[in-house]
């Protein structure tokens, strides 16, 4: 038998605290054929199998990042990670699965049209499993009438957007929250009124105030919470149609999803790794246009806020919102000009590593809860569960290993995006990623990158049922 043809070596992992949103124990993992087989306190090592020692060390589903954009064309640029260093970065900070937020295609294409585009942009380059959200940029009859087909191809999820070039009026967003109910999908939405951004942004320029410190001053907390008000009352106006909220930032549309949840309507509530560890007062360095993105960094108070969230249980993930174009291009492109900068920060290497540190290692939250929040709930609302962000028999043998005893400084230049920094360049983290696994092979294990491009797959999720979650 040549090697090629010789059946997958099992893999046994030993001595780690197994850690699911459920509970955690002093347990081994066997993994046979890329699925988890075996989970007990002493698991003899059968013969043709590796094993891996997590003695002192946490073992836990990879993580699911259900929001970043890899090879988005924005207009002005192009975002500088394509699904293999996207996917790449991922992998080595302990994310097994991504869920990519499409960019928007030519004026008036259908939804498939980006669909395809995105196949092929991830095919033969994901080292880690992936999917899409759909993404709807217009509304008239064609695209309500397409959605059903979306989703039967697997995209169970869709963003509409409140602001942008594709922004979406009330009537047009009313008529795809019934819809995407009707179809069984999940609605995703970028929140800001794009009236007052348009205002103070034309205020501020017309003053000559074109700092990146007016980046965040033309796109202050309220316009982002009367956004997620309003989406939160159009959602319910569409028989109750599930509604999950994108990077949340601000204290204040936490309060108004507060009260949705309260009233038990199904709305859900994404944070990203930014506006917990990142605040506005780096718009006053001299490298700020590192840190434009939106919605913007917020104040220490906001900050806090998403913090209780997380606490209390009123955030249900955290993503990254990975969207990477390189400090010089930025400076290249905008002169200075907070309005001519592409949006969106690098992060999908640090996600785990950084909010177990703070969250976990600091006492915040316990390691279940991290595990809620950075793969078994991501899983259980986007559709791919019982496959996805948990170890259990079954499931993918999706793993990544923490030892809590060993710190780690954050350099950009042991980072493995495409970007030329990291926003979170000199942080130190409790805490190593020590082994990541994808469907049981190793993809980053002891520092070194070990995946392979074109292993990643397609996921096909299924139909969204909050029922279930």
């Amino acid at each position: 038998m040549i090697p090629s043809q010789m059946p997958p070596k099992k893999v046994l992992i030993k001595n780690g605290c197994v850690v699911n949103a459920t509970g955690q124990a002093q347990h081994d993992v066997l993994i046979a054929n890329g699925l988890f087989e075996r989970i007990a306190a002493d698991i003899p090592a059968p013969d043709n199998c590796d094993v891996i020692d997590a003695a002192g060390c946490y073992v836990m589903p990879g993580g699911v990042d259900v929001h970043t954009h890899f090879n988005i064309d924005v207009g002005i640029a192009r975002s500088c990670d394509d699904f293999f260093t996207g996917t790449r970065a991922a992998a080595c900070g302990g994310t097994t699965t991504i869920i990519d937020h499409m960019g928007f295609g030519p004026a008036g294409c259908n939804l498939h049209h980006q669909l395809e585009a995105y196949h092929g942009y991830a095919r033969g380059k994901a080292v880690v499993d992936y999917s899409f959200h759909g993404v709807i940029q217009h509304i008239d009859d064609a695209i309500i009438d397409e959605i059903p087909s979306m989703v039967d191809a697997g995209i169970s999820s869709f963003k509409l957007y409140l602001t942008y070039l594709y922004k979406l009026n009330d009537s047009d967003v009313l008529r795809a929250l019934q819809r995407l109910n009707e179809a069984g999908a999940l609605t995703t939405v970028h929140p800001e009124n794009d009236a007052v951004i348009a205002q103070r942004r034309a205020d501020f320029l017309a003053a000559n105030l074109t700092a990146p410190f007016y980046h965040a001053r033309s796109r202050p907390p309220e316009c982002e919470a009367e956004a997620i008000a309003r989406m939160i009352n159009l959602a319910r106006l569409s028989g109750n149609a599930p509604l999950y909220i994108v990077h949340l930032s601000n204290g204040l549309g936490l309060d108004y999803l507060r009260l949705a949840k309260a009233r038990h309507q199904p709305v859900w509530v994404e944070t990203c790794l930014q506006y917990l560890m990142l605040d506005e007062r780096l718009y006053s360095r001299e490298d700020a246009l590192k840190f434009i993105l939106s919605p913007p960094l917020r104040d220490v108070r906001e900050q806090d806020a998403l913090w209780c969230g997380i606490n209390d249980g009123a955030i249900d993930v955290v993503a990254t919102d990975h969207c990477t174009f390189p400090y010089q291009q930025r400076v290249a492109l905008s002169g200075g000009d907070f309005s001519r900068c592409p949006n969106g920060l690098p992060g999908v290497e640090n996600r785990l590593l950084l909010l177990f540190s703070a969250a976990v290692m600091s006492g915040r939250i316990s390691p279940e809860r991290f595990v809620s929040l950075t793969s078994g709930m991501p899983a259980q609302l986007f559709g791919l569960w019982p496959q996805k962000g948990c170890i259990a028999p079954g499931f993918d043998a999706d793993v990544v290993i923490i030892d809590p005893k060993t710190r780690t400084t954050i350099l950009h230049s042991e980072l493995h995006d495409n970007a030329d920094y990291s926003p979170y360049e000199g942080m130190v983290c409790e805490g190593q990623i020590r082994h990541t696994l994808s469907r049981g092979k190793k993809v980053f294990s002891l520092g070194k990158f070990t995946g392979i491009a074109g292993d990643g797959r397609f996921l096909k999720r299924q139909p969204f049922n909050y029922s279930d979650t």
